[in-house]
């Protein structure tokens, strides 16, 4: 299906660069990190795919993209996605449940909604693992729903009118194009000078969203979600603005009654605890509880007038901080605690503690939940909370889906005495997973013992694991305990599991079966009773296919397996790791840096950390080093530079190979299209398509 759109003669430079700006706004507003959102064309064939994709089908996202979405599925389901596309083509949108193939190669059912030509020539299909759903069938996130997606001329005009809008609307392409978005206005009267002020809003700030009455074709009205963003060419002219539109009646209504519910009992007035509560739409604030008007002497009339903003509540040194912050609470839901400065009626500052909420069903209203810092008691009060969870799982940080689903595995084994595999990449903090464990278990009190399986030569690591007696061999003057030993009532801990020899594993084996062993050189079997956890980043499966590693002690070690998440796989949890070693680092060098500027995190967040939690760490306390103010001054260079090194041809695509030549050609001729296209030796327009068809952007330079 080809877009329905305006004759290319009146806006062509609208009509070639709008669609490809109008599906990043609608992925920037339904894409999230844990969510399974496959974007494919009229064939099926997977075009983009969100990161819970990946994790769900264990796949990376350039493996997903080019490949039809039945091959994931079980034999049994390919037919009926197979179909799936034709029946979009009809009906526009379709939903079940089908069997396909997980990362392990198990069949698992999956549900799906399917929108048929959300986009320009494309399907989008939202993805739910059963297994995953609570209360057995669960709910499909609300992500993907139905958008009417316009293009707009400088002017308001409609440039382009997309299938989503029709269903919607009930207008077809040939009744709106060309004429004003004032034709969906219940008012006619005052929709010019509404429609005129949002788009000066759009094009002052980039983009607007705001929530109104539509009318339909039939007459019928419907409360509107409305994004618009402004499209600029490279000389910064405006030539139109990309428009999405959701049907929020429901939501509305569901609002509305819980602001009629407010008003009688206020469930939000939380003022015995100092907890203020602040609701907003952008830069407005339209609701506040009593605590937020008792602590900034405003009253509820100015902030429902419009006279007070959110920026008029901010300190100037803090702007870019609430700024990461909305943004983050965008991406993720909600932004990690910062503390901030909030300005009173009268001038004065108070010192707050803040988190942001972005409410998922609008992308662009948020809550606040502030608390006065002035009164340091609660303060404390409020950290040795915390601090009862933090206690349990030492230091691990974060609130990614991936993560907590390995707290509830700790929590779930740890009672236990079972084996347990923690499996993971280097630097993902399997350890503090043990260690987590261990503190949960009956055996909190008794010793904690670690050995480092890759750390010890391998003809001393017997010795290490199971203790000598006196002139077991030259040099063994004493007898000496072994790990196991050490460690009877407590917990052992193996890292590194799969670097003990082929030779050494059947003695650890009898000893896990037995629960008993000889020291090296005596006769006496001694019993033990040991809980053990093991830790690798290799494949044990593979080396057992290898014959490196028995299968018997694998299976042994398997009881319970965890697998620790990759940072790349948990990017919501780069800002709080980052702020909890900058604290680290800072207290422990006697300094004071509390303030991550908002390009900083965002290269943090940019970067795919391949030493993963432990590299970050020493990353922040290089910078930490750095930093001789309350800023943090990050060598950013240095993960830049790492990320531009040109791809090696031999390691990749030659669309990868382009693309990273371009992208560097671009940067070093500033971004201007014209003095690139010179040094590739292109037309300019010949480079221009090039970069659609390989998806550079300005944000790549």
């Amino acid at each position: 299906m080809q877009p329905v759109c305006a004759p290319t003669s009146s806006h062509p430079w609208l009509l070639e660069n709008g669609p490809r700006e109008l599906e990043l706004l609608f992925r920037a507003i339904v894409y999230h990190p844990s969510i399974p959102i496959l974007v494919t064309d009229g064939e099926g064939t997977s075009q983009d795919a969100s990161a819970g994709v990946r994790r769900l089908f264990g796949i990376p996202r350039e493996r997903l993209v080019g490949r039809r979405v039945e091959e994931f599925a079980a034999e049994s389901a390919k037919e009926e996605l197979r179909q799936l596309w034709s029946v979009l083509d009809e009906v526009g949108e379709k939903d079940g449940i089908v069997h396909m193939l997980g990362p392990d190669g198990l069949s698992r059912q999956v549900a799906y909604t399917a929108k048929g030509h959300v986009l320009p020539v494309r399907h989008v299909v939202s993805l739910e693992d059963r297994a995953d759903a609570s209360g057995g069938r669960g709910q499909l996130p609300p992500w993907v729903q139905d958008y009417a997606l316009f293009l707009l001329d400088a002017n308001g005009d409609i440039a382009a009118w997309y299938d989503g809008a029709v269903r919607i609307y009930g207008y077809t392409a040939a009744k709106v194009l060309g004429r004003s978005l004032t034709m969906v206005a219940p008012d006619q009267t005052a929709a010019k000078a509404i429609l005129r002020e949002d788009l000066r809003r759009a094009t002052a700030g980039g983009h607007l969203g705001t929530e109104c009455r539509h009318r339909r074709k039939d007459g019928s009205q419907f409360w509107a979600n409305t994004i618009l963003m402004a499209l600029c060419d490279k000389d910064g002219t405006l030539r139109g603005f990309a428009g999405a539109v959701r049907d929020f009646s429901e939501r509305h209504e569901h609002d509305e009654k819980v602001l009629r519910e407010r008003a009688r009992s206020r469930p939000l007035d939380l003022e015995a605890n100092d907890v203020a509560v602040v609701t907003g739409e952008f830069d407005q604030v339209p609701d506040a509880n009593d605590a937020f008007l008792k602590m900034t002497g405003f009253t509820r009339e100015e902030l429902t007038a419009g006279q007070v903003h959110w920026s008029d509540l901010t300190a100037p040194e803090y702007s870019a901080a609430d700024e990461f912050a909305h943004e983050e609470g965008l991406r993720f839901g909600a932004c990690t605690p910062y503390e901030r400065n909030l300005v009173a009626k009268d001038g004065t500052r108070i010192p707050v503690r803040v988190v942001i909420a972005t409410l998922r069903l609008a992308p662009f209203r948020w809550i606040a939940v502030v608390q006065d810092l002035r009164d340091r008691q609660q303060l404390e009060r409020v950290e040795e909370e915390h601090a009862g969870h933090a206690e349990q799982f030492g230091e691990i940080v974060g609130n990614s889906m991936s993560l907590r689903r390995v707290q509830r595995q700790v929590e779930m084994v740890a009672p236990t005495d079972a084996n347990v595999l923690i499996l993971g990449e280097t630097g993902t903090g399997k350890e503090l997973v043990a260690r987590a464990i261990h503190r949960l278990s009956s055996r909190h009190s008794q010793k904690f013992v670690t050995l480092n399986c890759a750390a010890i030569p391998t003809g001393l690591l017997e010795s290490e694991l199971f203790g000598y007696e006196r002139g077991a061999f030259t040099g063994a003057l004493t007898q000496k305990l072994g790990r196991f030993e050490l460690a009877h009532h407590g917990t052992l801990f193996l890292d590194e599991v799969g670097d003990i020899p082929l030779d050494l594993q059947p003695k650890l084996l009898r000893a896990l079966q037995e629960k008993s062993f000889e020291r090296l050189g005596g006769t006496k079997t001694i019993p033990i009773d040991v809980r053990l956890i093991a830790a690798t980043n290799r494949d044990l499966s593979a080396m057992m296919g290898d014959k490196l590693f028995r299968s018997d002690l694998y299976y042994r070690l398997k009881v319970f397996p965890i697998t620790t998440p990759a940072l790349r796989d948990r990017v919501e949890d780069i800002p709080l790791l980052a702020r909890h070693f900058t604290a680290k680092y800072a207290g422990k060098m006697n300094r004071v840096v509390d303030t991550i500027p908002v390009e900083t995190m965002r290269a943090l967040m940019a970067w795919p950390w391949p030493g993963n939690i432990r590299e970050l760490e020493n990353f922040i306390e290089r910078s930490v080093i750095l930093s001789r103010g309350p800023t943090l001054r990050a060598p950013l260079e240095e993960i830049r530079r790492e990320a531009h090194q040109p791809v090696m041809a031999g390691s990749a695509t030659l669309e990868q190979v382009e693309r990273e030549h371009i992208t560097r050609v671009l940067r070093e001729s500033k971004g201007v299209v014209t003095a690139a296209a010179t040094r590739l030796g292109l037309h300019r327009t010949t480079l221009n398509a090039m970069m659609r068809k390989l998806g550079i952007t300005r944000k790549d330079l």
